[in-house]
């Protein structure tokens, strides 16, 4: 982090899920990079970083009206949302799809989809009566290839891929972008406890997962990081509708 930090100064910005690895990375770089940053997680999770471009909210994204008083506190606080990170996201259980129960599938679906229509509905009106914004939507390799481990999961993780294009298409009018995000297998908690769900035992998740990747190791958080800054800035002022996987490989071979 020892760039100049000026490709996202001036804007504010909101990470859901800014408590975890991968969001807690994604806020600390866009404040390092001048961006008021906006870290929205669930009430008791304790924060992850420090920075004084860092505010602290609770949110629960599965509540509207959670969701639209943390959205309606940012505005008041740190100004009109430029950039929306839906980094929120949460495994499951692992198993096939008839092993799973209803409220295993409302849970999966209400945290890693609804949360990202609810901050997505909230957000939006603020960006399109300035204009601009870009909305950078957490999906998954899985988003794309599917996987055997966590159906409903890689499930969620491909409608958050379409709805991120849906929204590109209704939104580009209004100056307002949207992509979405591939995160590959990476060096975080919530993989970490998929590998031991795992019924083949981690090690061997794990070999199979990267072992023969181009890149054949587990991302950093940083690394993601850096892709959401990317998308974020206007530097990408022309990219929307757009999958940025950064997988070590995976989906390449």
């Amino acid at each position: 982090m020892n760039q100049t930090p000026h490709r996202v100064a001036g804007k504010t910005a909101v990470v859901t899920g800014g408590r975890g690895d991968l969001g807690s990375a994604t806020a600390a770089l866009l404040a390092h990079h001048g961006a008021k940053v906006a870290s929205l997680d669930v009430a008791g999770i304790p924060a992850a970083v420090s920075h004084e471009n860092i505010s602290e909210y609770d949110v629960d994204v599965t509540s509207e009206d959670s969701v639209a008083e943390a959205i309606r506190r940012v505005r008041d606080e740190l100004g009109a949302p430029d950039i929306l990170v839906n980094a929120a996201g949460i495994i499951g259980a692992a198993g096939a799809s008839h092993t799973a129960s209803l409220a295993d599938f409302d849970t999966i679906f209400n945290v890693n989809v609804k949360g990202v229509w609810l901050m997505t509905k909230y957000v939006v009106p603020g960006m399109i009566e300035n204009g601009a914004g870009s909305i950078i939507n957490f999906s998954s390799i899985h988003g794309i290839t599917g996987g055997r481990n966590v159906p409903l999961y890689h499930a969620t993780k491909g409608a958050v891929r379409l709805l991120s294009k849906s929204d590109a298409a209704a939104y580009g009018a209004y100056g307002i972008r949207v992509n979405s995000i591939h995160p590959g297998s990476m060096n975080t908690r919530m993989s970490r406890r998929s590998a031991e769900q795992s019924d083949i035992g981690p090690e061997a998740y794990y070999k199979q997962l990267v072992g023969s990747n181009p890149l054949p190791r587990q991302g950093e958080p940083n690394e993601i990081a850096y892709g959401v800054l990317y998308l974020a800035s206007d530097e990408s002022r022309f990219t929307t509708g757009s999958e940025l996987v950064i997988d070590g490989g995976y989906t390449a071979v």
